[in-house]
């Protein structure tokens, strides 16, 4: 009887134990389970947030202006884009060159007139002659020369002035010559290119013996971007030759202006002798 008690009892602890181990391990998946399921939320949480950030971002375009402008360039042929190119390093090389000299040639007209007024009315002819010198400048330059004859008579200033004027207006001038060159080699290096590329293009249809869209569209891509290109530098060689010309005659207005202020100081002066 005590043998089948233990029996008994040995078989509830085992029941027992048996019964807290299964209840163990159902809790173990429970909680591996809720884990599970809480890194697959976390991970679709990141990866939503992660996309949203991607899609917030914006789109940066590789390359910008110099990339296409460079594409463009090896499309429309290197032989005639080269051409065009080079008509615009020598036109803007020309223009910068003149601005420079057109720059250093402005002075402030009113105040040498002024200095030299001062001084012929001291009859320091010298000391305008001296004011003169040292004053940059097509107008003192001409100034100088009228000085120059001032005790030969009010015929002989105007006459010197007058030839001396005509020969620093010929170097305000000079170089705008061939700013107008490269202004009309431009375009025409581009319709030469596009008349090129036509003749290609037709070629390129004659080898295929049928009328291909791409062939065409192909061959007319190559020829107007040479046009295009060869307007554009056009275009920017005019602006700069147009700027140029208003700088000459602004300088040759305060030319003649300068010119008729000294012949009357002129006049004065011999008055006054």
């Amino acid at each position: 009887m005590k043998k089948l008690f233990a029996i008994i009892a040995m078989m509830g602890v085992f029941a027992f134990g048996a019964t807290q181990s299964m209840m163990a391990q159902a809790d173990s998946a429970a909680v591996d389970s809720a884990v599970v399921d809480t890194a697959a939320v976390d991970t679709a949480v990141v990866e939503e947030t992660v996309t949203e950030e991607i899609a917030q971002e914006p789109i940066v375009e590789e390359g910008g202006l110099h990339k296409e402008l460079k594409t463009k360039f090896i499309e429309g042929d290197a032989g005639f884009m080269s051409l065009v190119a080079i008509a615009l390093v020598l036109g803007l090389a020309f223009c910068i060159e003149r601005i420079i000299y057109l720059s250093l040639a402005e002075i402030n007209v009113k105040k040498l007139l002024a200095s030299l007024e001062e001084k012929l009315s001291a009859g320091d002819v010298e000391g305008a002659k001296e004011v003169c010198r040292n004053t940059r400048g097509p107008v003192a330059s001409i100034c100088y020369q009228g000085l120059m004859r001032i005790d030969e008579g009010i015929e002989n200033v105007e006459r010197s002035v007058v030839a001396y004027g005509s020969v620093q207006s010929s170097y305000l001038e000079q170089g705008c010559s061939w700013i107008t060159l490269f202004i009309a080699m431009a375009p025409s290096l581009g319709f030469l290119g596009t008349v090129i590329g036509m003749v290609m293009a037709f070629d390129q249809i004659q080898q295929a013996g049928d009328i291909s869209p791409t062939v065409v569209a192909g061959g007319m891509k190559v020829a107007l971007i040479t046009t295009i290109f060869g307007i554009v530098v056009a275009l920017i060689l005019q602006v700069f030759y147009n700027y140029i010309l208003s700088k000459i005659e602004t300088i040759t207005s305060h030319m003649e202006e300068a010119t008729i202020s000294l012949l009357d100081m002129c006049m004065k002066y011999n008055l006054k002798k």
